[in-house]
């Protein structure tokens, strides 16, 4: 039996069950799977909106043909669908997380150069569409794009140890990975305030209530996986498979945690360290994922019963649908029919005709002098005023904005369509601001894909300051940066071999 939320259901399933509805839609994940069938890596890539930045050309005259063949391999098994389906996301619409350079595979390259296959995405200023870019990233000291905000791979957001979550040919260990085949974790309460994680000490335990993932504290954490996830991590790291590792649990705090066991043939476990480490020592540390940190987002719409496994990706579902018992009551209730209006003491149906949203019960010519007598003041007909209302905010508004705020913009038009026709002329109103406003930073995404702009906006602004500085106009006027202003101006006005006075030149 699916478990069922006695209070609301909490914040971080309600945006992953909408990500799930709206940010890949079934379109992309069909037609991509149609043509990565074929082959054609690079046109499934283009299908869900991931831009390819490298030459396999180039790579093999670089790095040679062992490494050319294996990145080949990896793009030809690369799901760029199953890609953008974990990504990580932020609250609380569950945008892609902006400004991330994340590790999808690593080879060697000549003389021990690291090579890594990334997938970037824009920052927050650039981030219509919600597009993705591949490339290879060469090592430090490589040339970069100085436009993207970080560059070089992050150590917590990386999916070079689970490759089940964008290789199509690896993806049937996701069920193992995540813990799927172990016991269901209990349904995740509603708490007062913000849970508060327990100390590490205690976590060893797996019958102790404070555990994180326990009743008292916050069930995403998938702490039973994180002693064979540590395993994993150090090892690829170079390390011995049995030392330390940490585990971020916040934006201001994360544990240091030990690796142990008798002996290679039993499983390790973790505990705190014995004495606690130096400051620059636990920096260096490796950092465990956060796809092994945390419970796949999946299996807990599953098991809490919000989600169908008909509506997640195929690849997910064939790994999960079998493990999980949880089904949702049926598909999500659509909007209600908004074409039937109550004009003149009768019901009067509004119907699309001729690709254009028309009131079908009167006739022609008395639709004419009703828009006539309404253009020059006069009281306009219900079915007429029923017509531009649907027009300027109709009620599937909320649907299209999702769709374009994860830039399925296809799927945005197709439901304006469905409901308008595509012969529709939109007014003003919030329905055309949102579709203007998409266009518009689409048009600022391309610009920061071309390199035109590779300043933050803030140093647009008079003087060169941030947002809140615009309003001087005074040229020596001495901005205001704050934490989003680019690394050059910061390096300026921290420098002590320049003067204050020569931060604008």
């Amino acid at each position: 039996m699916a478990h069922h939320f006695a209070n609301d259901i909490p914040s971080r399933l309600s945006m992953w069950q909408s990500v799930r509805e709206y940010a890949v839609p079934p379109s992309m994940i069909e037609t991509a799977t149609a043509r990565r069938a074929v082959g054609d890596w690079s046109g499934a890539c283009a299908v869900a909106r991931v831009d390819v930045d490298l030459d396999l050309r180039a790579v093999r005259n670089r790095h040679g043909t062992d490494v050319a063949a294996r990145l080949r391999a990896d793009l030809r098994r690369l799901a760029p669908d199953l890609l953008r389906w974990h990504m990580p996301r932020i609250a609380p619409d569950g945008r892609l997380r902006p400004g991330l350079t994340l590790s999808l595979a690593r080879y060697g390259g000549s003389g021990g150069t690291p090579l890594h296959l990334v997938v970037r995405t824009p920052p927050v200023r650039a981030d219509a569409g919600q597009r993705m870019s591949l490339t290879l990233w060469e090592g430090p000291g490589s040339s970069v794009p100085g436009h993207h905000p970080h560059p070089y791979p992050d150590r917590r957001h990386r999916l070079d140890l689970h490759r089940h979550l964008w290789d199509a040919g690896r993806s049937g260990e996701l069920a193992r990975r995540c813990g799927a085949d172990g016991p269901p974790m209990p349904p995740p309460g509603r708490s007062e305030g913000t849970p508060r994680p327990a100390p590490p000490d205690l976590w060893g335990r797996p019958d102790d209530p404070a555990r994180p993932d326990g009743p008292g504290g916050d069930a995403s954490w998938a702490v039973s996986r994180w002693a064979a996830e540590a395993e994993l991590l150090l090892r690829a790291e170079g390390h011995h498979p049995r030392g330390a590792f940490t585990v971020r649990l916040g934006a201001r705090s994360h544990a240091v945690l030990e690796l142990v066991a008798p002996d290679d043939s039993h499983a390790p476990v973790f505990r705190p360290p014995r004495e606690p480490l130096p400051s620059q020592q636990v920096a260096a540390l490796p950092v465990l994922p956060e796809a092994a940190a945390r419970v796949l987002p999946d299996l807990e719409l599953l098991r809490a019963g919000l989600i169908t496994a008909d509506r997640l990706h195929p690849l997910v579902a064939a790994a999960l649908a079998k493990r999980s018992p949880a089904t949702a009551a049926g598909p999500a209730p659509g909007p209600d029919d908004p074409h039937r209006v109550r004009c003149r003491g009768e019901v009067h149906r509004i119907a699309l005709r001729d690709g254009v949203l028309t009131a079908v019960d009167h006739d022609p010519g008395e639709l004419r002098r009703e828009e006539l007598l309404g253009a020059l003041g006069g009281p306009a007909l219900p079915c007429l005023r029923a017509i531009d209302a649907v027009h300027r905010s109709p009620e599937a508004l909320p649907a299209v904005r999702e769709r374009l705020l994860h830039g399925d913009v296809t799927g945005a038009l197709t439901v304006v369509e469905g409901l308008l026709g595509p012969g529709a002329l939109l007014p003003d109103g919030p329905l055309r601001r949102e579709l203007e406003s998409a266009a518009t930073r689409r048009v600022d995404h391309g610009l920061f894909r071309s390199g035109l702009v590779t300043v933050h906006p803030a140093a647009r602004t008079a003087g060169g300051g941030n947002v809140s500085d615009a309003g001087h106009t005074d040229p020596g006027h001495r901005p205001r940066l704050d934490r989003r202003a680019p690394h050059a101006m910061l390096r300026k006005r921290s420098s002590r071999a320049r003067p204050r006075t020569g931060l604008m030149r």
